[in-house]
């Protein structure tokens, strides 16, 4: 390659629009841009687990293999196709299909565990965080959970109070320091977008 990639990390709590920013943002760079959700790399379950499913925490860093989603995002880094693994939320394990990630100027790494991993973070240009409020967050899952996973309110509810708020509140949250930038309300937030937007433009081809 004739650049030295550009890696973006976006995080933030779950439902608070890192998606939604990282969907606009690799939009505007259009082939310029490689986009890996850190949800990719969670862990296949053991049959124990499965055996309690219910009770498996999903947003903590343990449910996550760093391991393999830093050898992802480094050969990127280094120029080279990756094939990233697509997870089975059916059967919780990584199925036999995959995603040709290609190496492109801008790569973002987005999701809740974005920023978690020290030696993923250190290699990032550009490392952002979403804050949305929790409540807010909260109906935008209960929205999102009932429509299209077909989940009824009381058991994302419960998910809510049991694991996702307490994993933002221990890991996800403290990730903020790391920050370069903090954006409220994520894409929605269209002063922060262009400026972002403005300052990756600067850089393409660089």
């Amino acid at each position: 390659m004739m650049f030295r990639p550009y890696l973006i990390g976006i995080t933030g709590g779950s439902a608070s629009g890192k998606t939604s920013l990282s969907n606009r943002i690799q939009e505007a760079l259009a082939l310029d841009c490689t986009l890996i959700n850190s949800d990719y790399f969670y862990k296949d379950l053991t049959p124990l687990q499965l055996q309690k499913v219910s009770e498996y925490n999903f947003d903590h860093p343990d449910a996550f293999d760093f391991v393999e989603m830093h050898h992802t995002i480094w050969n990127l880094m280094n120029g080279e196709e990756v094939n990233v693994p697509i997870y089975d939320y059916a059967h919780y394990c990584r199925s036999n299909s995959f995603i040709l990630a290609k190496p492109a100027q801008f790569i973002i790494l987005e999701g809740i565990m974005a920023l978690y991993d020290t030696k993923i973070r250190e290699m990032m240009n550009l490392k952002i965080f979403v804050h949305t409020d929790s409540d807010e967050c909260l109906a935008r899952r209960i929205l999102r959970d009932t429509e299209m996973r077909g989940r009824d309110i009381k058991s994302v509810i419960n998910q809510y109070r049991k694991f996702v708020k307490p994993a933002f509140d221990d890991f996800i949250f403290p990730m903020m320091k790391f920050a370069d930038i903090i954006i409220p309300r994520g894409a929605e937030n269209k002063t922060a977008f262009d400026i972002i937007i403005q300052n990756l433009m600067s850089k393409k081809n660089k």
